[in-house]
């Protein structure tokens, strides 16, 4: 038997949050690796932006601006996929605002994006999907983004003001990310859709670095390879889950955080 690879030619994968620091990364690595990518994000301009620069770069890419939170965005969307390609064989849910509500309501604006639109979005691609499973060893695979902070807290030690940047809304609902990777797995394996999650570790935004090298130079000691991560680090990983190199992998949360977990 042929040894699986992750190649990724002629698969048909969505990326929600596309256009965002580490979803930007993501997209052009798995255009890289050949697949039809659809990039789908609430902001116009910087899809439009995205989808110019992916383009002169290489690959098939086609952009979708789409509130993955909205049911009348999402659905609109999800028809023109099944119309023009009629199936998909993964997604990458990476899309992820921060709250503009304040207190108890920005734990269930936090849940919205990352859990409920995720289980939604899921629940109406089924037939997509399944189209894709019948077709690929390794099935219709989904890739979750979750974090570091659905697993451990921050260490607050690290943190000159008193309110860390990563509330406890944040950890709390890539948490319920996590959990809802592990169910649907459950409940998707005999359909030949695998689902898994990946919990990045320190990745900050270039601006962190810039406006406060000190604190970037902690961020990377406290993990055993003493660095911080690039987006372009997360590539690999995504596309291992998303090939058939992953086909009897479905349920696991994979740590790419430098061993931040690992302590």
């Amino acid at each position: 038997m042929k040894t699986p690879s992750c190649d990724l030619n002629g698969r048909v994968i969505l990326v929600t949050g596309s256009t965002g620091h580490l979803g930007t990364a993501i997209t052009k690595g798995l255009a890289g690796a050949g697949a039809t990518v659809l990039l789908a994000s609430r902001s116009v301009e910087k899809i439009t932006d995205q989808l110019a620069r992916l383009q002169s770069a290489g690959g098939t890419i086609h952009s979708f601006p789409c509130d993955i939170t909205s049911d009348s965005q999402r659905q609109s969307v999800l028809k023109e996929i099944a119309e023009r390609f009629g199936r998909l064989d993964g997604i990458v849910n990476n899309a992820y605002a921060q709250p503009k509500a304040k207190g108890a309501a920005a734990f269930l604006e936090a849940y919205n994006i990352s859990v409920a639109s995720v289980w939604a979005l899921l629940n109406e691609t089924r037939e997509l999907l399944s189209k894709a499973a019948a077709r690929n060893r390794g099935g219709a695979s989904i890739v979750n983004i979750a974090s570091m902070y659905g697993l451990v807290s921050p260490d607050l030690r690290m943190y000159s003001e008193p309110t860390p940047p990563n509330p406890p809304f944040y950890g709390a609902a890539k948490a319920g990310l996590l959990q809802l990777t592990r169910y649907l797995a459950c409940e998707l394996g005999l359909q030949n859709i695998r689902v898994n999650s990946i919990s990045p570790g320190p990745f900050p935004a270039p601006t962190v670095g810039e406006t406060d090298p000190e604190f970037i130079k902690h961020l990377g000691a406290r993990n055993p390879l003493g660095r911080i991560g690039t987006p372009e680090e997360l590539i690999g990983p995504v596309q291992f889950l998303l090939s058939d190199a992953s086909s009897y992998v479905t349920g696991a949360n994979l740590c790419v955080d430098g061993g931040w977990t690992a302590w």
